[in-house]
């Protein structure tokens, strides 16, 4: 019997090469969006779903499980960018990206466990990243809303082992999609102080990410997870020094560490 996949986000970037791919190997694949009619060459079905909106989510799921009668696995994909002095963000977008990348994510897991306690058995794959494991600077919500969502697994992975639940998290480093575009940025004020440390910060960000790696990668990694009896709780997907960097961080002393950063950034 093929294990069916839920992927939220899983119209373009990282989540539609995982779909893709996960597809290609025998799976049954659903992916979500905002606006599925968008996407109507889709590989896999891609059906409506906003992480910040519960309705739509109970929906999609019932769904997947009216038609199919079982839900394996779920890749908690979708995911917001947002950049700037944390001084000049809005209250209002520091909340919409926790809404979205650490509220989203815990709103689908809330909606899927009832099937797999009943099923006794899910693997769950929530996306952070590897900016999670340090606050860096000018993208210091991005960073503490997806390393709240590392944490936050830590703790579920221990309420759901009686129930043979399983739950991990894949952080990525820079890879090659659009998150850019759609990534949230503060605007650059001619009057800021922050003006040229940010500027240079963000043109340095957008060249990572238009030089990132192949999304295909995460697609191996997440399947490879599929395929594992026992997951870890953490896995890093990039480039060495971005791994590296998590390594680093935990060896080195704090103020060492902060100086590396800040001469990475030229700050």
């Amino acid at each position: 019997m093929s294990k069916v996949v839920l992927i939220t986000g899983g119209s373009s970037g990282i989540g539609k090469s995982i779909g893709e791919y996960l597809t290609d190997n025998g799976f049954i694949v659903y992916g979500t969006s905002r606006q599925p009619e968008n996407y109507p060459n889709s590989k896999f079905p891609i059906l409506q779903l906003d992480v910040k909106n519960v309705s739509t989510i109970k929906s999609t799921v019932d769904t997947i499980i009216e038609k199919e009668g079982h839900l394996d696995v779920v890749v908690n994909n979708a995911g917001a960018g947002i950049t700037g002095a944390i001084e000049e963000i809005p209250e209002a977008e520091i909340k919409a990206n926790f809404e979205t990348n650490f509220f989203g994510p815990i709103n689908v897991i809330k909606q899927v466990l009832p099937q797999m306690r009943k099923q006794q058995s899910g693997l769950i794959i929530n996306i952070t990243s590897i900016a999670g494991y340090m606050g860096l600077p000018y993208r210091g919500i991005y960073s503490a809303s997806k390393g709240a969502l590392e944490l936050v697994t830590e703790a579920f992975r221990m309420e759901l082992k009686a129930f043979n639940i399983k739950m991990t998290n894949i952080a990525p480093g820079d890879f090659a999609t659009n998150i850019a575009a759609g990534r949230y940025h503060a605007p650059l004020l001619e009057n800021s102080p922050y003006k040229k440390p940010y500027g240079d910060t963000l043109n340095l960000m957008n060249s990572h990410v238009n030089s990132g790696s192949d999304p295909q990668m995460m697609a191996k990694a997440v399947l490879k997870v599929i395929n594992t009896k026992n997951p870890k709780i953490h896995y890093k997907v990039g480039e060495f020094l971005q791994k590296f960097s998590v390594v680093l961080k935990r060896i080195l002393p704090d103020v060492v560490y902060e100086k590396m950063l800040m001469n990475h950034y030229k700050l």
